[in-house]
Order: C-alpha cells, then structure tokens, then sequence
C-alpha cells in the first residue's frame, strides 16, 4: 500500500499515455495522493478532464493559468516521487541535456524529491545509440530507470519499447518506498542465458534460453538495495542501469567468473541455462560437409552450481534452478542436496507459459530447510519478485 505517499506524475506525448488513468486509479486506491502534469503533447493523448478526474486534483501544463501561477518549485518538493510516465523519446532528451521549455521539465529540474521513469516509444527509437546514451546520462543524475516491456507496438510491430504495465509500475513504486533497503549492503551474482559450446568458428551447441527470467532477478535485486554482477550468456535481451554485467559465451567462461567472484558475494543465483555437455575437440577451421553421417564425442562441461555449493559459506546464499520433463519434485529435492545449495527454484516443461521463449513462467520453490513454495502461472518479472521474497525470508 502507499498510503500517505504523494506521487507527481508527469506525463509525456506518448500514444501509452492512455494507460495513465488506470496507473492513477491503482495509485489512489492504494491510498496515495496524486498529482499531474502533462506537457503539451500529451494532451494529444489523454485528456487533462480525464485524470483530474481520477486524480481528484486539478491537472497543471502550464506554468501559469488565467491569473495564477503553477509554483514548480513547490511541486517539485510536495512529492515524495516523481514519475515521469509515459517517458517519450523527446522528454527523455531534454532531461539527459536539462532542456525547460515546459512546466513538466521546470518541475523536473527543480524536484527534491527522487525522480522514477517508465520509458515508451517503438522498437527502432529505444535501440538508437542516442537513446542509450540518454538513458546512461539520466541514470547518472541518480533517476530511477524502469524496465520497458516487449509485445505489440503502436507502429504495428512487435519488439521492445512497451512502458511498463501500471501494475507493475504501482509495484517498482511500493518495492521503492518498503523494500529498497531489504539487500543494501548485499552483493549478489546473478547468471542469465544460455551458453554456446563450440564445435568450429561457426557452429555451436546451445540452447532457447532468452536470460528474461535471470535478468529479472537481477533487476528485482538490485531494486532491493543490492549491488548485483550479472554474468550473461549470449542474449539480446536489455540489462536494466545499475548492473554490472559480465559477458560470456561458453560454459568455461561462465565457470571462471563465477568461480572468481562468488567468494565476495552474499547471493548468488544460478539461473543460467548451462550446457551439460561440449564437444572434447574443436575445430580450427570451419567442417566441410564431406561425409553422410557426422559423430561428435562429447564430454560434461564443469558444474558451476556444484562447485560453487563447496565453497559456500555460513554466511552465503546459493540458489539454483532445475528444468525438469518428468519426476519434477524428486529431481529437485535431489538437486538441493547434492548440489549443497540453499534453495532450488524448479520449472516444467510441461506446464503450459513454463520454460523458455515465454514471458510468464511457473515455479515451486524448495529450501534446504524443508520449506515449499507453490506459485502459479505469473509474468517473469513477478516470478523474480517472489524469488527474491523467498530469498530474502532465507536471509
């Protein structure tokens, strides 16, 4: 709940601007009490009769009205937050270079108060080099960056870009405003995505791992106050700011950093789709198709979760991940002890929206105390949370 909490919304010209009254609703029914601005634009989008309605209080775009005058300075230190959402492409540029040609940026640069953006524009606007650099120079002044989602864009396409869904924005603010402090002063290390094992230049063994389900983890760690290294597989998938993130290929290079940084850490969280196998030889120069049938010999790849279990400490934290077909519970409970691991976070292949290539994914939880958790089918970005949680109740 947010109750008492004074949320100042700013909202930009983006076509997601139609989501803010239902983001406003949620806001005022959990108790806070909200106020708007809107540049412009974004009344192109949404009209200012339609969130002082639901807001309850009047709507302000302009730094005077009639004979009045819209103190952006006290705004700026009424709010115990300004969220800047839908960030269009356009105000996030003038915030990164501290343009103010409108009351929503006069308020911006004068707040107090900590600033959170939920970003929204096409695919194609969110990948520019420019927008990048945007976002690294706004995270840099201390703002809080909210991940953008993928799926259908207003352009027609489908990709990255999305804002945030207000639920899960009311979240990022109760998880800002109750739990930011719950891991200050933790490190944790996360892994993400699948690993390729090289057979020549070319070619690999890999998997149809995406790394959302570890990059989440991280995300939701980091927004508990931790200081998170994420060693990544190769993925596309977009790092939130604020994590260090290692970049490796093979399950070797994934074995050596884990290896190298576990012994300072708090956390870790094996969630990585490592490969059990790779091939023993690997070719210098790229295989011709020369005969009918092709054998490769494969050898066990080296178990980081296993290694990692033998110089854990009292002190330590270690989480892993099973993906089972079949004897699920059996396999996992397994996987805890020989592993020596804390908890294990276990999916199947056979619940539908589970596994890889999904948005959502359905876990039970087990620790090595004897405690089961059930969850049902969530988005990825909730599945993280209640990882987290679990982890957290651990500590």
């Amino acid at each position: 709940m947010l109750t008492g909490k004074k949320i100042l919304i700013g909202v930009t010209g983006s076509i997601a601007a139609y989501k803010i009254p239902l983001l406003v609703r949620h806001l005022v029914k959990s108790g806070a009490d909200v106020k708007i601005i809107m540049t412009p634009a974004a009344a192109d989008f949404v009209t200012p009769l339609t969130l002082s309605t639901v807001s309850k209080n009047t709507v302000l775009s302009s730094l005077s009205l009639n004979d009045s005058w819209a103190n952006h300075v006290m705004l700026g230190r009424w709010a115990d937050m300004m969220l800047i959402a839908p960030l269009s492409c356009n105000t996030l540029a003038k915030m990164a270079n501290g343009s103010c040609d409108n009351l929503l940026m006069a308020v911006y640069l004068s707040a107090v108060c900590p600033v959170m953006v939920a970003p929204a524009m096409d695919e194609d606007m969110w990948k520019h080099p420019a927008t990048k650099k945007n976002l690294e120079t706004i995270s840099g002044y201390g703002n809080i960056v909210l991940p953008v989602d993928s799926g259908e864009l207003a352009s027609g396409l489908t990709g990255e870009g999305r804002m945030a869904e207000p639920e899960a924005i009311v979240q990022y603010l109760e998880d800002f405003f109750f739990k930011s402090n719950n891991l200050k002063g933790k490190k944790a290390l996360v892994t993400a995505g699948p690993t390729y094992e090289a057979i020549d230049p070319v070619r690999f063994i890999g998997n149809h791992s995406s790394g959302k389900m570890g990059i989440a983890i991280a995300t939701v760690l980091q927004s508990r106050g931790a200081e998170v290294i994420l060693v990544l597989g190769p993925t596309k998938e977009p790092v939130p700011t604020g994590i260090q993130v290692i970049q490796v290929r093979s399950s070797e290079e994934m074995f050596n950093a884990c290896a190298d940084l576990f012994p300072d850490m708090d956390i870790a969280v094996m969630s990585a789709a490592v490969a059990d196998y790779k091939p023993v030889s690997v070719a210098d120069k790229k295989i011709k198709k020369q005969t009918q049938n092709l054998t490769l010999e494969l050898e066990k790849t080296k178990d980081i979760l296993k290694h990692l279990g033998t110089l854990k400490k009292d002190h330590q934290k270690l989480i892993g991940f099973a993906l089972e077909t079949d004897n699920e519970k059996q396999h996992a409970l397994s996987k805890l002890q020989s592993k020596n691991a804390d908890m294990i976070v276990l999916n199947s292949m056979n619940d539908a929206g589970a596994g890889f290539g999904y948005d959502t994914n359905k876990i039970s939880i087990f620790t090595s105390k004897g405690q089961e958790y059930n969850f049902e089918t969530k988005s990825k970005k909730e599945v993280a949370v209640d990882i987290v949680e679990a982890i957290i109740h651990d500590l």
